[in-house]
This record gives C-alpha cells, structure tokens and sequence, in this order.
C-alpha cells in the first residue's frame, strides 16, 4: 500500500491550473507580449458564451469537458493586432473591427492551440488521453448570451480571469467532470522549455545548427506549436 503521505491527487484545481498555464503559453508567444490570470477562481454554476466574442472547446477521453473564452471586443482586437504584428503584418492592412471574420479566425486559431497545449500535458503529466473537437467561435450582442451544455456526470464549473500586456481582461470557463487522479509510482513527464526562450532562439537563426539526432521531444513539441502559429 502506497503511504498516504506519498500519494500525490490531482484534481479540478490542477487541470484548471494546467489549463490556464497552456493560455499563457500559447499567448505568450503568438502575440509576443505578456498575459497573466488571476491568483483566485470563482466556482460557477452555469457556463456559456457571453458578448463580444465567445469561443467554445469540447474534449472528451479520459474524463470529459467543456473550455470557454469570452472575449470584449477590445480584448479581442488587442490580441489579433498583437499576433498579426507579431507575425510582420502592417498594422495598415489590419481588421478595425472585432465583428470581423478574420478576428474571430484568428481568436479560433489560438483556442486550438491552447487546447491542444493542453492534452499534450494531460498526455504526459497524467497519462491519459484526452482528444478536442474544432473551436466554435460565435460574434454576439450585448443582449444575447447562449449556455452551452455537456453531458457531465458531477460536473465542477469554475471561472479564471486574465488579463493582457493592456490590462483588457476576457475569461475563461471550465465545466469538467468531478475526477481525481492519485500518483501511483514515479515516472518521467518531460517538461517542455520556457517557449520564450525558445522564439528567441529560433529567430537568431541557429534552429539548423541542431541535429535531429539531439533534439529531444520536449522541443518537438515546441516546434509544433510554433509552426502552428505561424511562425
């Protein structure tokens, strides 16, 4: 029998956490500034799209769930802006609008990869697989709000705030499955590299210096996502 002491439970907390930590991740290096969410979470008791811009992920697998952003319409063009400068576009050329459909491509662009940052964790801190369907992403008024429901056994909602380089905040909802997983014996997760340290490599040029060879999963993955972005 494993001692109690030693047994390590992971539970909604630490899935959120992981969560938040993939938007972040994923933020961080598409608009090359700085996002950050608050230390406290609210416990909800309903979850759904909400005005400007809501963007919702279903996942399924190993436990089930349901991913949410709201975005305001200024948070919204904010992060577009700052991930098409990012990517060398003149800001001339750029949507005015946050109604515009590229927008909403973009912000949809960025909850897959978010959600997928996401499962490649559970894949490797927990052992499971877990696996998302295409980000729906719906432009609404201030006067329609749509819940969006899944079909959970003891469903846990929580909702994290976060805030952007301009302090313009958008929120994320999580309606998850009530599961807990308990360690049973030590295994390797292997961690990926801070991906800021990452870009900066990659753009001075010295990725084609690196064998196959030497290069470890862990960077893999983070070539992947930046090659999903874009970059």
């Amino acid at each position: 029998m494993v001692p109690e002491e030693t047994s390590v439970v992971y539970g909604t907390e630490d899935l959120l956490a992981s969560l938040c930590n993939s938007v972040i991740r994923v933020l961080n290096v598409a608009t090359h500034s700085k996002v950050h969410y608050s230390a406290m979470v609210q416990r909800i008791t309903k979850i759904g799209l909400k005005p400007d811009i809501g963007c919702f992920v279903l996942f399924d697998g190993g436990f089930s769930g349901l991913v949410v952003l709201n975005f305001n319409g200024e948070t919204a063009l904010e992060i577009y802006e700052k991930y098409m400068l990012n990517m060398g576009m003149p800001k001339s050329e750029l949507a005015t609008s946050f109604t515009s459909d590229e927008v909403a491509n973009i912000l949809g662009e960025l909850m897959n990869q978010i959600v997928g940052d996401f499962t490649g964790k559970i894949r490797r801190e927990l052992q499971t697989n877990i696996t998302q369907n295409q980000p729906k992403m719906l432009v609404l008024n201030k006067q329609v709000m749509l819940s969006v429901d899944t079909p959970l056994d003891r469903p846990e909602l929580r909702r994290v705030s976060f805030f952007t380089e301009k302090n313009n905040i958008f929120y994320l909802e999580l309606a998850i499955d009530r599961t807990e997983f308990i360690k049973l014996h030590d295994f390797d997760a292997h961690e990926i590299p801070d991906p800021d340290a990452l870009l900066d490599y990659e753009q001075s040029g010295h990725e084609t210096s690196k064998s196959p060879a030497a290069a470890s999963q862990a960077d893999d993955d983070n070539d992947e996502l930046l090659k999903s972005l874009g970059m």
